[in-house]
């Protein structure tokens, strides 16, 4: 099975690859005029700074950041969650994690069919939501259950994030160009998974139980997502176009 799933996905990255080959080219909309390594880092703090400094691209920014930082924390909080309290093995917990993929899934599509971009920011609440149905986690010792609930988590996050992820690209190519965006986004990204591992790392060294670790994984997602919304209260107030 492992040679199998290995060789599936090098199909997928070769068909992936073969796919772009047929994207249409388009015409650069912002050239650097010079490619030392010196510029290249100059250009890329501007880029940074430009973004976060923008209401609307701060606010998808950090909502964005937020969740691939959770996103790849819940992994790892599902694994332990499923061995310990649903008592699987190491490759059902595994593929328990699967589920809350389905459920991103569903809500992208749900996104997609029913936010428009104008509309992108009243979605946050739901990042609050997501918070408090990962706590209910530690009350779950079902495993259908236990499903039902991870497709609901995903398809909270998937519901919240991509609005925001077009807001952040919509806004990345007016002010920089999508290239600038997209490097500033995933730089950000990569940041919140490091810093989100770290910390639960640290929790687990420290011994905390797995409840508390639950608590306070889905703690910090409700308050941080409260606190974006409460910080731009004012653009969700008063937006009436982007």
């Amino acid at each position: 099975m492992a040679k199998f799933a290995i060789i599936l996905i090098i199909f997928l990255y070769i068909a992936a690859a073969v796919a772009n080959l047929f994207i249409p080219r388009i015409a650069i909309d912002h050239r650097l005029p010079k490619r030392n390594p010196l510029y290249l880092l100059h250009d890329f703090v501007h880029s940074f700074k430009l973004l976060w400094r923008d209401p609307l691209g701060q606010v998808s920014l950090a909502v964005t950041t937020l969740f691939w930082g959770a996103g790849a924390t819940l992994r790892l909080v599902v694994l332990t969650w499923a061995i310990m309290a649903l008592k699987f093995d190491m490759q059902q917990a595994t593929q328990l994690t699967a589920v809350v993929a389905v459920g991103i899934a569903i809500g992208s599509i749900i996104a997609g069919r029913y936010v428009k971009l104008q509309d992108s920011i009243k979605v946050l609440p739901t990042g609050i939501i997501m918070g408090f149905v990962v706590i209910s986690m530690m009350f779950v010792t079902d495993p259908i259950i236990a499903a039902v609930l991870l497709t609901i988590i995903g398809a909270l996050g998937g519901f919240f994030v991509v609005p925001m992820n077009a807001l952040l690209q919509h806004r990345g190519h007016l002010l920089m160009g999508a290239g600038h965006s997209i490097a500033v986004q995933n730089f950000n990204e990569n940041l919140s998974i490091l810093a989100l591992l770290g910390l639960y790392a640290m929790m687990d060294h420290a011994g905390w139980p797995l409840n508390w670790i639950i608590i306070a994984f889905g703690s910090f997602i409700s308050l941080s997502m409260l606190a974006i919304q409460l910080r731009f209260r004012r653009i969700i107030g008063s937006i009436e176009h982007i």
